[in-house]
């Protein structure tokens, strides 16, 4: 009976100091997401250059996510996670000491490396250290700690802008890294010892293999082409369009890391009661799409402030739900692979939003680009919602026939 009573409570606290480092974490990553944008254009960065130093982290985290995922399973997520607090340190340090563009590529690719490998370690730690009818509301806590990182991120960095340069913001900033010390070593070590060297070929098979990983990766694609658009454009856009000062930037990107955060609990209860996480991910998709192509006809910061407000619990509620689905198709051996898997969609949608609109909005300014992908987002919820539909369909029809024979 004490056993029974013991390792919930330890799996809480293990998940406590999991949900602070993904906080520290996710606030230095989110400084930087404002810092050296603005940094870039102040150098000379164009618009597109902008955009593409945003994409280069981001590939760079989807090429490490799902190897990542391997290594958790092969060496345990604290032994990852303490690999990639020292990578983003370095890869921040080294940024905050260029002076030229060129290099800034460099240290982004870097710094993408090392948030691939805490995707999969962190989300696999959390998945791990919590029963299956809890993970909604566990990842719901987790992705809302991400999103407090978010909030807290961009705000120091804007008003710290007050006093010191970009560069010395963006070293400053490091030490939030820090704070995500515990965590670390609160995290599980376990490994995967059935496993054959770093073998890919079958846990990813049987991955593909199940009938809601294609459209779940669809519905994935469809919410970070318009999450990692917005992403790489905003600081900017706040400062050319909206006509915003720096500090202002920020705050509009805490505001949106409020209501981003303020929906996961939430969202998180509700997925956990839902039977079928489709329909959150389609009217998810549907309304930050929206949301997407009303905010690049904005100016001001009232206007674009509300229309994030509205349309970011939309979207934090389907990649809860996202998130939910893929915990869902792993198992104990291929968790890290899974979420590995999920980490590398994740990231390729979000490069992809800036590299394949930013020609857009080079060439013919941010309202074009910013309704071009919410377009495209529109289409593949569509799409996904028809494979999901077909599926069900399928599932149906293999009922009917097994009770008629």
């Amino acid at each position: 009976m004490v056993g029974a009573v013991s390792r919930p409570v330890g799996q809480s606290g293990r998940s406590l100091w999991l949900y602070l480092a993904a906080a520290a974490i996710f606030a230095a990553l989110a400084a930087r997401g404002l810092t050296v944008p603005l940094y870039a254009h102040e150098i000379g960065a164009n618009r597109f250059a902008v955009g593409a130093l945003f994409a280069v982290s981001t590939l760079a985290a989807a090429v490490l996510s799902l190897p990542s995922g391997v290594l958790v399973d092969r060496f345990g997520a604290r032994t990852l996670i303490v690999v990639s607090l020292v990578l983003a340190a370095g890869s921040q340090l080294a940024t905050a000491a260029t002076t030229t563009v060129a290099p800034l590529f460099l240290w982004q690719v870097v710094g993408g490396l090392a948030a691939g490998i805490q995707q999969s370690a962190v989300f696999s730690a959390v998945t791990e250290s919590v029963a299956p009818s809890r993970r909604g509301r566990a990842l719901g806590w987790l992705t809302f700690s991400m999103q407090a990182g978010f909030f807290l991120g961009p705000s120091i960095a804007g008003v710290a802008l007050r006093w010191i340069d970009l560069r010395a913001d963006i070293a400053i900033t490091t030490a939030l890294l820090i704070l995500s010390v515990p965590g670390a070593i609160a995290a599980g070590n376990t490994t995967q010892r059935s496993a054959r060297g770093l073998a890919l070929r079958e846990p990813l098979r049987a991955l593909a293999a199940q009938p809601a990983f294609a459209p779940v990766t669809v519905g994935l694609i469809a919410m970070t082409l318009g999450w990692g658009t917005i992403s790489a454009f905003l600081p900017v856009f706040g400062k050319e369009s909206l006509q915003l000062p720096s500090s202002q930037v920020g705050y509009l990107l805490a505001l949106q890391a409020v209501f981003n955060g303020a929906s996961r609990i939430p969202a998180g209860w509700l997925v956990d009661r839902m039977r079928q996480r489709w329909p959150v991910i389609f009217v998810g998709g549907l309304v930050w799409s929206i949301a997407l192509a009303v905010i690049g006809h904005l100016g001001g910061f009232a206007a674009p402030a509300v229309v994030l407000a509205i349309g970011t619990p939309f979207m934090a509620a389907a990649f809860v739900a996202i998130g939910v689905v893929f915990a869902d198709l792993s198992t104990g051996s291929t968790r890290g692979v899974t979420m590995g898997a999920y980490g590398s969609i994740l990231f390729l949608g979000l490069s992809a939003g800036p590299l394949l609109f930013g020609p857009i909005v080079q060439g013919f300014g941010y309202a074009p680009g910013f309704t071009a992908c919410a377009a495209t987002s529109v289409v593949l919820v569509l799409v996904m919602a028809a494979m999901q539909s077909e599926m069900s369909r399928r599932r149906s029809a293999r009922a009917t026939e097994g009770r008629v024979a």
